[in-house]
């Protein structure tokens, strides 16, 4: 059996990551999902959440929002609404946009509205937990799973 699965996290936009990974771990929307190589074939929906790589000592974290995941014993596709990687997650404006939601939040608006504020707040909190985590982590080991990006 392989001992990685090649990893493909794309959005409408552009191709956030390719390359390989001994695990995946993807936001379900019921809870963390993980896939090692191997796994039997899942097709699931994804919540708004990190997606972490993990290449022996390395990791590479993107924060997704929405999509779908499919995982095959020799590859995992993200299929994103949105997906940046930790290291390119602009701090500032991610909080900037976490305060117009809570802005917006407390403004009357109607169910579609209250849907698409609460979506945005998830996405601008993943941002900023993720964009953290990362400058938490030590340089060295972050960002070097072999990507082929």
């Amino acid at each position: 059996m392989a001992k990685t699965v090649r990893v493909d996290v794309v959005t409408p936009d552009k191709v956030a990551y390719s390359g390989e990974a001994e695990q995946v771990i993807a936001p379900g929307v019921t809870g963390s999902l993980g896939i090692l190589p191997g796994h039997a074939p899942l097709l699931t929906i994804l919540g708004t959440g990190p997606v972490i790589l993990k290449l022996g000592q390395d990791v590479v974290e993107l924060a997704v929002s929405e999509g779908f995941m499919q995982a095959m014993p020799d590859k995992v596709i993200i299929l994103a609404e949105t997906a940046e990687r930790a290291e390119e997650i602009d701090l500032a404006r991610a909080e900037a946009a976490l305060g117009r939601a809570r802005a917006e939040l407390k403004r009357r608006q109607d169910r579609k509205q209250h849907a698409e504020i609460m979506a945005a707040l998830r996405r601008a909190i993943n941002r900023i937990h993720v964009a953290q985590d990362y400058r938490q982590r030590k340089p060295e080991r972050s960002g070097r799973v072999r990507d082929s990006n």
